[in-house]
């Protein structure tokens, strides 16, 4: 079962994310890649696609050209939970080779 983080795990999951910040108003986390071209956004869009229907677990997001929007909240806990920190610790993964 997923459970809402919160309190000190919480905290502690959000201090490893890097570039991530609260949704101001709701229980959420976002960030926004920048890459070179809609090609290279359009494929991180696909291997996060990959990883996020394995886990049963997809994000909310907005493509521009070169830049992909992202906001993840667990609707099951109506809030975050780890799953949301695993799939953004994969995003910051993959981006990491293209992010600008």
């Amino acid at each position: 079962m997923v459970e809402k983080l919160v309190g000190a795990r919480r905290q502690a999951a959000l201090a490893e994310l890097h570039g991530w910040a609260e949704v101001e108003d709701r229980d959420a986390i976002r960030k926004t890649f920048h890459f070179p071209d809609f090609a290279t956004a359009w494929g991180f869009m696909t291997r996060v696609a990959l990883k996020a229907e394995k886990m049963d677990h997809h994000p909310e997001w907005f493509n521009v050209y070169n830049r992909v929007e992202v906001i993840l909240a667990t609707h099951d806990v109506e809030g975050l939970s780890d799953r949301d920190v695993e799939l953004a610790h994969h995003m910051d993964a993959i981006a990491l080779e293209h992010d600008r």
